[in-house]
């Protein structure tokens, strides 16, 4: 255990290396020389930051998988609490989506005015904005998640800092009672979870609320004796993001499994189309992690289209930003080639099954 809380801590060090330089946490000379020694690294070493970025990833999975294998000796919430309260501090150097949903929650909470007929652009005098990416669009999410920003906003006083790490607490809570659901059932679930990498930099470091809505989902799954209780927590699950589509679950009792795969069908249409016609994002996949008490199995295995997706922010953290040419579609074809290595070596390892079950049963 010590040695995987220094390794999240040396994840959530690195996530200072692609600081916005715009951004002041604190004002401390401290804080800035740290903050420059970190972009400096990030923005003009960028060919030993992606080394540091691949290491700590490959560590990342490593250790999970050995958590996994051996479950029984560990404790899934003790695991969530460390990796929770190191990531709390991390900086989500993926993505900038953690600020906007600050900025949204901020239009109401200081400015008075409705996020879904405002936009950041609106208030071009907040100091705010100097950092703030998509500052043109209007409230995009479900009708759930924005009265949950609206605490860590309103409890901020307006201070960036400590709204940045009470919005970070908001995930890590959502993180934790997702571990503690799951562990309830099962705890090898549990800390395939708590220890996933997708989970641990998508969910903690970048903040996606699609982490919130998994944690809705699971617990609807797992309520599904209870057909209004599940039906309630399905409608927060797709609440909080329209595309999840968790309330294809309230099928899961169909007989013969058509539910489950219906559920499954469910959430997967929307995750491709919106991969295939738009950008395809990391992120969307956490919304799979819904099935885990149905297809552990499957969802368990697919460590090398797991890595793939955080294998294409190479173009990103390697040789900048995305509006750079060729970047994006650089980023497509190695989310390709990771989802056919997956797919062939499923069609392999089946085959392989398959064969070493004949010789065993000629043996």
């Amino acid at each position: 255990m010590i040695l995987y809380a220094i390794l999240i801590a040396l994840l959530a060090l690195y996530s200072f290396s692609l600081t916005d330089p715009n951004i002041t946490f604190v004002n401390h000379a401290l804080w800035t020389n740290f903050r420059n020694v970190m972009v400096d690294f990030g923005y003009y070493d960028r060919p030993h930051s992606w080394l540091a970025f691949i290491a700590l990833i490959i560590a990342l999975f490593s250790f999970h998988m050995y958590f996994v294998k051996h479950a029984k000796k560990y404790a899934p919430l003790h695991i969530a609490l460390v990796a929770g309260l190191i990531l709390i501090f991390a900086y989500p150097f993926l993505s900038r989506d953690l600020f906007n949903y600050m900025f949204d929650a901020r239009i109401l909470t200081t400015y008075g005015a409705n996020p879904y007929t405002h936009r950041a652009a609106d208030f071009p005098a907040d100091s705010w904005l100097r950092f703030m990416h998509w500052t043109h669009r209007p409230y995009p999410y479900g009708p759930i998640f924005l009265p949950l920003t609206l605490i860590p906003s309103l409890l901020s006083f307006g201070k960036f800092a400590m709204g940045f790490i009470l919005f970070k607490l908001l995930f890590v809570v959502a993180y934790v009672f997702t571990v503690l659901t799951l562990q309830k059932r099962d705890r090898t679930w549990a800390i395939f979870f708590a220890t996933h990498p997708l989970v641990l930099i998508e969910g903690l470091v970048n903040g996606h609320n699609d982490l919130i809505s998994v944690w809705f989902g699971l617990m609807g799954l797992l309520a599904l004796k209870n057909r209004l209780a599940a039906t309630a927590l399905f409608g927060l699950s797709a609440g909080i993001k329209y595309f999840t589509s968790a309330l294809f679950a309230l099928l899961i009792p169909l007989k013969r499994n058509v539910g489950r795969y219906i559920a499954f069908a469910g959430v997967t249409a929307p995750v491709l189309y919106i991969s295939l016609t738009g950008e395809p994002q990391s992120w969307y996949y956490l919304n799979f992690l819904i099935f885990i008490p149905y297809f552990f199995g499957g969802l368990s295995s697919t460590y090398i289209f797991s890595f793939g997706l955080l294998m294409s922010y190479y173009p990103f953290i390697a040789l900048g930003d995305w509006g750079r040419p060729g970047n994006t579609e650089l980023k497509h074809m190695i989310i390709i080639i990771f989802a056919l290595l997956q797919i062939a070596h499923y069609f392999f390892m089946k085959k392989f099954s398959r064969r070493w079950s004949f010789m065993r049963k000629g043996a």
